[in-house]
């Protein structure tokens, strides 16, 4: 009975392959529909929690303001030296610190020029940020305190204006002064929020001030926590020392702001699966459709 069952399908698919190969089409987009929707969501929330782990593990960020990424406003006190002398003095439990400061400029070599972001910080920064060294070294105590006209460029900036030649020893003019490359760093590829992290020079702090900035201003404040499980500890901390330092008076809204990447990091992460989701609910209504187009055949 049931051979003669698979005789007579197979009798009534070579009768109508067109209608039967248009039949399974239908199951067999649908699946495929579920499978890459599903796939694709699943690799987008991989893709940004690896863009995010390449800021920095355990990592707090603080800004003046209430603006996480963006600009501050302009009614936001900056953070200065002293601020950043309170955090070390006061913290425990971190593993570095870096303060730095940002701002477009034109970089220039030779007859080649690039818009870049420039940014002035110290040694600590390339640890916070566990930026390794393709060649070159980073700053050292003495070239930050000095403010000594050197600077390390990421390797877009190595593409754009050195390659082939090697950039290391050459000088680089930065606004209005030049400074000496004294490294390459290695290629990070592009950030969770779509930004070039490779297209950008370093300079000490206080080079920075005094050639580029015109001021002393920190806009952010980056901070390494040794273990993750005092992340919460070191951000209230945080928070205490800098309320302090701003004076601002109990019961009045923080003029700063202290995000944990982490947080950041689940919260991007439970969006990515939420999307997932979505894609496959709309992937399993053309694989209902098609279920349905065959079952319809198969009663006629």
């Amino acid at each position: 009975m049931f051979w003669e069952t698979v005789k007579l399908a197979m009798q009534s698919i070579r009768r109508n392959v067109l209608r039967s190969v248009l039949t399974l089409l239908g199951i067999v987009i649908g699946v495929a529909a579920v499978i890459a929707m599903v796939t694709i969501g699943s690799g987008t929330s991989q893709k940004v929690q690896a863009d995010l782990a390449k800021l920095g593990s355990n990592m707090l960020i603080a800004r003046p303001g209430q603006s996480t990424f963006g600009p501050s406003g302009n009614d936001a006190r900056a953070f200065d030296e002293r601020t950043v002398a309170a955090l070390r003095g006061g913290l425990t439990g971190v593993r570095a610190m870096a303060p730095s400061a940002q701002k477009n400029a034109k970089v220039v070599y030779g007859a080649l020029n690039y818009d870049t972001q420039v940014t002035g910080t110290d040694a600590s920064f390339f640890d916070v940020q566990q930026w390794s060294f393709t060649e070159g070294r980073p700053f050292s105590d003495g070239e930050v305190r000095s403010g000594t006209s050197v600077c390390v460029i990421g390797s877009t900036i190595d593409r754009e204006l050195f390659a082939p030649a090697d950039p290391v020893g050459q000088r680089l003019r930065v606004g209005s002064f030049s400074c000496e490359v004294i490294g390459r760093l290695d290629s990070k590829g592009q950030s969770a929020f779509g930004s070039d992290q490779d297209s950008i020079v370093l300079l000490p702090l206080r080079t920075y001030h005094r050639r580029i900035a015109g001021n002393t201003r920190i806009s952010s404040i980056n901070i390494s926590v040794a273990d993750a499980a005092d992340i919460p500890r070191v951000q209230a901390d945080t928070e205490a020392i800098l309320r302090e330092q701003r004076r601002v008076a109990p019961g009045d809204d923080d003029n700063f702001t202290v995000r944990d990447m982490t947080q950041i990091a689940s919260t991007m992460a439970s969006t990515s699966t939420l999307l997932t989701g979505l894609l496959g609910a709309v992937a399993a209504v053309s694989l209902l459709v098609g279920g349905i187009g065959i079952m319809n055949i198969m009663l006629v």
